[in-house]
């Protein structure tokens, strides 16, 4: 089953949720505060890299070995800077 197309659609809506968490932060004025948005930052990244690693896999057939893993390891690391940066914005709250 090809899946980088799924994780394509997950990558950009959580790409969103990081972009709410940012934004929410920097309206509250927690941002000085915390270091959510700084991670939330980070796994936005993640999420852009494997983005744009997915989408190029998919645009490839899935050739090149090498934006496969990209893309699964840069959904994976972006989850777990996610958790953490909700999990600091909730301590700071």
């Amino acid at each position: 089953m090809d899946h980088h197309p799924h994780i394509l659609n997950a990558a950009c809506n959580l790409l969103g949720i990081c972009f709410i968490i940012i934004g929410s932060l920097k309206l509250a004025d927690l941002n000085s505060r915390s270091y959510g948005d700084e991670t939330a930052w980070v796994a936005a990244s993640l999420f852009f890299i494997s983005i744009v690693t997915s989408y190029l896999a998919v645009r490839n057939k899935n050739e090149k070995e090498w934006q496969l893993l990209v893309a699964d390891y840069a959904f994976i690391i972006g989850l777990a800077a996610l958790m953490a940066s909700v999990c600091l914005a909730a301590i700071s709250i």
